[in-house]
C-alpha cells in the first residue's frame, strides 16, 4: 500500500504550516492506518513511503531517458513523452491525440514540448526546499512526479508485473494510465493484469467531497457512536463498482444485521449435539451457504450477493434449529466452520467481537448483578430485578432468560 507522502498539495498544506514536508505528512499515515486497523483490515506486506525511493526514482527517469520516453527542460524538469508510448490510453479506451490531464491532477506549470506530457521529474522551487521536499539528481534539484512515485514503489516491492492493482475510479485516467506508460517504457512488460477500480462514495444522497462539506472521517463516526462493525459492512454492503450511498439510518441497519450474525454465532456455539450421528439438513444448509457465498465472491466481487447468501444460511439455519429435531455434532461442526470461513472473507464477526470485549472488571460486574437479580426474582422482588435489568441495558448490556439459566450480551 503506497504512501504518496510528496506531491503539490503537501508541499503547499506543509509550508502554510512551516513544516518539513515528512513532519506535516506522518500524522496523516498514522490516521489512515489507525482507522484501517479499526475496521479491521489486514495490514499490508509493506507501506513504502515515497520519500524513501527517491533515489529509485531517479534512475527509473534516467532509464526512461536514455530509452528516448523521455526529455528534459531547460528548468531541469523532465517529461515523459506520451507521443513516443503509441498504446498510451488503452486502459480507459481514450484517443491518446484527444487525452487531456484530469482534475485530480494539479495542472504542472513547468516547460513542456507537449500539453499532454507529465512530469516524471519536477525542478525545485523555494517552496519545496523550504519543506525538505528537494533531492540532488543528474538535472538538478528537484522532486519527483506524483505518477512515478507509485509505480517505483509498486514495482520495487511487487516486481515488473503486478497481479492486482487497486483505486478509485478517478485515477483511471490520467494516473493510472500514466503509471502504465512509465512503468511499461521502462520494463518492456505489461504492468497489471487486473485493475479493481472502486466506485465514488456517496454520503447522504450526495458524492463526498471537501466542496460541498459532507466529508465524513471514520473518527467522527465512532465518536457519534458508530461501531467499527458497522461501519465495514455498510462500506461492504455494495459491490465495489457500483455506488453505495452511506447514511446514518443504513448503519442502524448494519448494527442490526451484525447483531443477527452475532446471536446466530452465540446459539451455534451454545447448541448442544442431540441428534443422530449422522449428517443431516443444518450440515447441508451450511454447506450450500458456502458455495452461494463463494459464487458471489467470484463473481467480481460481489459483496452485496455474498451478504445475501450469508444470511439465507442464516435464517435456513435458524429454521432448521428451530423445529426441534435435534442436530448432530457433525452438522453443528460443518455450521460453526461455514460461518468461521466466510467471516474470514468478511471479517465482521471478527470485528464486532473484537470491539464488544468487556475487560474482566466489568464482567464480574455483570455477573453479580444477575446474581443478584435472580435473587430478587426468587425473592419475587421483581421490582428490583426489573430495575437491574434497566441498568444492563442503560449500558448496552442485554439479558436472555431460559431454561438453561440468564446470558448476557452486549448489543448497540
Amino acid at each position: 500500500m503506497n504512501l504518496t507522502d510528496v506531491d503539490d498539495r503537501t508541499i503547499e498544506r506543509a509550508a502554510e504550516e512551516d513544516k518539513a514536508i515528512t513532519e506535516y505528512t506522518a500524522p496523516f499515515s498514522e490516521q489512515i492506518l489507525s482507522d484501517a486497523r479499526t475496521l479491521g483490515m489486514l495490514p499490508a506486506r509493506t507501506y513504502p513511503l515515497a520519500t524513501e525511493y527517491v533515489p529509485q526514482m531517479v534512475d527509473w527517469v534516467e532509464r526512461l531517458e536514455a530509452k528516448g520516453l523521455a526529455y528534459s527542460a531547460e528548468d531541469g524538469s523532465v517529461y515523459f513523452a506520451i507521443g513516443s508510448f503509441p498504446s498510451y490510453g488503452r486502459l480507459k479506451g481514450l484517443d491518446p491525440d484527444a487525452s487531456r490531464p484530469g482534475a485530480r491532477v494539479v495542472e504542472d506549470d513547468y516547460e513542456k514540448e507537449d500539453v499532454r506530457d507529465f512530469a516524471l521529474w519536477k525542478a525545485a522551487k523555494p517552496m519545496d526546499e523550504q519543506v525538505g521536499a528537494a533531492w540532488d539528481s543528474p538535472w538538478g534539484r528537484g522532486r519527483p512526479g506524483w505518477h512515478l512515485e507509485c509505480s517505483v514503489m509498486s514495482i520495487s516491492e511487487l516486481g515488473d508485473t503486478l497481479d492486482i492493482h487497486m483505486g478509485g475510479e478517478d485515477l483511471v485516467f490520467p494516473h493510472h494510465e500514466n503509471e502504465i506508460a512509465q512503468s511499461e517504457g521502462v520494463t518492456g512488460k505489461t504492468f497489471a493484469r487486473h485493475w479493481v477500480h472502486v466506485k465514488h462514495l456517496i454520503v447522504e444522497g450526495e458524492k463526498m467531497s471537501k466542496s460541498l462539506g459532507n466529508t465524513i472521517t471514520v473518527r467522527e463516526l465512532l465518536e457519534e457512536g458508530a461501531e467499527p462493525a458497522a461501519i465495514r459492512h455498510q462500506l461492504m454492503s455494495a459491490q465495489y463498482r457500483r455506488e453505495l450511498n452511506f447514511t446514518r439510518e443504513g448503519l442502524d441497519a448494519s448494527s442490526a444485521a451484525i447483531q443477527r450474525l452475532l446471536d446466530f454465532e452465540a446459539r451455534l456455539n451454545e447448541t448442544a449435539p442431540s441428534g443422530g450421528a449422522e449428517p443431516g439438513a443444518l450440515g447441508r444448509i451450511a454447506e450450500e451457504g458456502i458455495d452461494a457465498f463463494r459464487e458471489a465472491m467470484d463473481d467480481d466481487l460481489n459483496s452485496a450477493e455474498a451478504f445475501a447468501a450469508l444470511f439465507v444460511f442464516v435464517n435456513r439455519a435458524n429454521s432448521e434449529l428451530d423445529n426441534g429435531q435435534g442436530v448432530s455434532e457433525q452438522d453443528l461442526t460443518t455450521a460453526r466452520e461455514a460461518l468461521a470461513s466466510i467471516d474470514q472473507v468478511m471479517g465482521i464477526l471478527s470485528v464486532a467481537n473484537e470491539g464488544r470485549q468487556v475487560d474482566d472488571g466489568v464482567a464480574a460486574w455483570v455477573e453479580s448483578l444477575i446474581d443478584e437479580r435472580k435473587a430478587a426474582r426468587e425473592n419475587r422482588d421483581f421490582q428490583r430485578a426489573d430495575e437491574i435489568r434497566d441498568e444492563l441495558a442503560e449500558k448496552g448490556i442485554v439479558l436472555e432468560d431460559s431454561a438453561a439459566g440468564t446470558r448476557w450480551k452486549i448489543v448497540r
